[in-house]
Formats: structure tokens, C-alpha cells, sequence
């Protein structure tokens, strides 16, 4: 007997991620990713929680931890580039703004991939243009003119997910808008950062640089309210008037930072915003990561829900040769089941920019203030319990995978 195939569309860090761990149950895993190899660089992400004990079950901990940063903490200035507030990183035990552990989102997803290559069958350049599930199979085809027959598919494709549209409809039904829109970019490190990551904020804006591996580096964001904007997403130069609009002389290193989002060739522009879903599964299709569940940036808990999603979904499907269409959709709604109340509190954590970017200069003053008290008795136990301990929110099975 032929072991299972199973569809992923994604190689960021869900899909592979699931990869690793179906490969381990004898599944015949097949990854698509649309660009032609895996997104280097990106901006810093951390492994906290649940989602660190998966890489730690992967036997792979070690190994992000030699890719990681060297963080100080988060500071919050002035426009002169004083200080409000500072976050070391050894706050909270480890586990408050910035963790112990970050990482650069492309090296975590390089070493997802370098951990699976072997074993999973990466097709680069490529991505789903149309499926059919007919119940006992789906039946695919590729951008690039292929087609195939596949036992399940997963769509681990981001909050702008093909797979979803194709199977659960149009983007506008289960994504809902926070009221912001973000850029990622990388920028010189004109101010010397030495290890923090800085945030300025004005009224209805944020300007911010953290470190990257190269001390000449830094990776920088850029993000302001908003109602909905139409604007085309594949209109990189329509994205880039956006934030000149809004972030032109605000002061800080806000026009330093625009200059350098001009030129940058990792230039990134989307709305904060989360992905809402009544289930995540139809038939043979399932989605796992941002495109069945995005808490958006500003929850800091997307890589923990994209890690933690895919052991789960990987472990109630269970080993390869149990796989049956009663036993899929049973699968399916564990997985749901299990994720729902993590989902539910990863997503409560973004549920408003006023902190992100406050308003009002008041607003400014009041949050930093809190970022500073919030570290000291007696408002540290209550700050740990509202905030920092969602990440460990989710008491993980144990699976027999591999």
C-alpha cells in the first residue's frame, strides 16, 4: 500500500513545520512554496511557549538557538531619542516583550526546511490554482500547468491564503481589519541600536528598529491608523505613498526610514488584521497557521500558534497507514477542538492598536507609563497573568510521532 499524500501549500513556517512532523508518520509530504526558494531574512520573531517545547520535541531547539539574536530588551523614545521606558530582556522571567529566544523568521523557516529536505518533497515556483475534492481524493492543479492526486491538503499559505479562497471563499468573509497597516523593511542602523529594539511613537503612528545578526543592520517597521484603504496589494510603489503620506516628518528617524523603505528590495506592506473562521476544515482541505487563524503582529504569538498548529493537526491525524476518510474527518475536529480556546487567546491579545499606537500624546504618556510599571510589584503578577503566560495557554498532547 501507497502511503498517504499529503498537499502542503507553504513553505514559510507552518508548512514545514507540519512537514517535519507527517514525514516522521510515514506520510509522503509534498510542500508547495510560490517563491523560488525559502524567503531569506524577514523580521525577528520569537520562540516562547508552547511553540518552543514543539521545536524542543523536534529535537531542533539547539539549532534555532545558534541562529538566534543577541536582544538587550525594548526601549520606547522620544523624538530626540531619549527614553520613556525600557523592557530588558531578562523582564519577566524571559518571556515579556522580547523573549529569550528570537530569531530572524527566515532563518527559523531555513531551519525548518534544512530539517525536512530529505524527507519532503519541496516544489519552488509554484502554488494551486484549483482543486477538486471528490471525497476520496483531491484532485490539484498547479500554476505551473501540473496536476496531481492527493489523499489531503493543507493550506499553510498566510492570511491571504489561495487555498482558503478556493475552498472557503472569498478573503472579505473571514478577514477582519484591526484599523492599522504595517511595513517590514530592512534599514541601516543609523542610531546604534547595541542590541535594542527601539519604538517611537507619535499620535496614530509607530516607528520602529531592532537588531539584525549584522551590526550595520537593522530591521525596521513602519505603521499608522487607518480605517480600510483600497489599495493593490501587488502595488509596491502605491504602498510605499501610503506611508509618506502618513510618516513624512514625524519626527524620530521616521524620514531616514521611509528613505531606506524606498530602496529596500524585502519591503513588506500589509493592514494589521486577523483571520476569523466558524472551522478550518472541509472534506479532505484543512488549513493551519495565518491562513486559518491569524492574530495579526500585534499579538507576537504567530509563530507559536503556526508551531503549535501544526504538531497538533499532525498528531490527531496519526500515523500514515491508519489514515481513513472517517479518521480525516475525525482528525479534523480534534485539531479544531484542541486549538480553538489557544486560538481564541493569541487573537484577544491584538484586539486593538492602543497600545501598538496610541492616539493622543496622553495616550503616549499613559502607555509608557504602564510599560514601566507594569515590571514592579505589585502590577508584575498581574501583568504576567494577563499577558505574558498566553503563550504557554495550550497544554500540548503527547504523540507518538516517529
Amino acid at each position: 500500500m501507497n502511503a498517504p499524500t499529503v498537499l502542503i501549500s507553504g513553505a514559510g513556517l507552518a508548512g514545514p513545520s507540519l512537514a517535519y512532523w507527517l514525514s516522521e508518520s510515514d506520510y509522503r509530504v509534498i510542500v508547495l512554496e510560490l517563491a523560488d526558494g525559502i524567503r531569506p531574512g524577514g523580521q525577528t520573531v520569537d520562540l516562547r511557549g508552547a511553540g518552543r517545547e514543539v521545536v524542543q520535541r523536534m529535537g531542533l531547539l539547539e539549532e534555532m538557538r545558534s541562529r538566534s539574536l543577541d536582544q538587550a530588551g525594548a526601549a520606547w523614545v522620544r523624538s530626540d531619542g531619549s527614553r520613556r521606558a525600557e523592557m530588558p530582556v531578562t523582564a519577566f522571567h524571559g518571556n515579556g516583550l522580547i523573549s529569550q529566544l528570537e530569531i530572524l523568521r527566515g532563518d527559523l523557516a531555513d531551519g525548518l526546511y534544512q530539517a525536512t529536505k530529505d524527507g519532503v518533497e519541496y516544489r519552488f515556483s509554484t502554488r494551486i490554482s484549483a482543486l477538486s475534492d471528490r471525497g476520496d481524493a483531491v484532485d490539484v492543479t498547479l500554476t505551473d500547468g501540473t496536476s496531481l492526486t492527493v489523499d489531503l491538503v493543507v493550506g499553510a499559505d498566510g492570511p491571504h491564503s489561495a487555498v482558503r479562497r478556493l475552498v472557503f471563499g472569498p478573503e472579505e468573509q473571514f478577514v477582519v481589519p484591526l484599523g492599522g497597516y504595517h511595513a517590514w523593511f530592512t534599514a541601516p542602523d543609523t542610531v546604534g541600536l547595541d542590541g535594542w529594539y527601539l519604538l517611537y511613537q507619535a499620535p496614530g503612528i509607530n516607528a520602529s528598529m531592532r537588531p539584525s545578526h549584522d551590526p550595520h543592520i537593522a530591521k525596521a517597521g513602519l505603521a499608522f491608523r487607518s480605517e480600510p484603504i483600497d489599495y493593490d496589494r501587488h502595488d509596491v510603489a502605491q504602498q510605499r505613498g501610503l506611508l509618506e503620506e502618513r510618516l513624512a516628518g514625524q519626527g524620530w528617524h521616521c524620514d531616514e526610514l521611509l528613505a531606506a523603505a524606498a530602496e529596500a528590495d524585502d519591503f513588506y506592506f500589509d493592514s494589521f488584521a486577523q483571520v476569523h473562521m466558524p472551522t478550518v476544515s472541509r472534506g479532505r482541505v484543512t488549513l493551519v497557521g495565518d491562513a486559518g487563524y491569524c492574530a495579526s503582529p500585534l499579538s507576537g504569538m504567530g509563530t507559536s500558534l503556526a508551531l503549535v498548529g501544526s504538531y497538533v493537526l499532525a498528531g490527531e491525524l496519526g500515523p500514515a497507514e491508519s489514515l481513513d476518510t472517517a479518521g480525516i474527518a475525525a482528525a479534523f475536529e480534534r485539531y479544531e477542538a484542541i486549538m480553538a480556546p489557544y486560538i481564541e487567546s493569541c487573537q484577544h491579545l491584538a484586539n486593538d492598536l492602543d497600545t501598538y499606537m496610541p492616539a493622543t500624546p496622553s495616550e503616549i504618556a499613559i502607555r509608557t507609563g504602564i510599560m514601566k510599571w507594569m515590571q514592579r510589584w505589585p502590577f508584575r503578577s498581574y501583568a504576567e497573568k494577563k499577558w505574558f503566560t498566553i503563550a504557554d495557554a495550550i497544554d500540548l498532547p503527547n504523540y507518538s510521532l516517529g
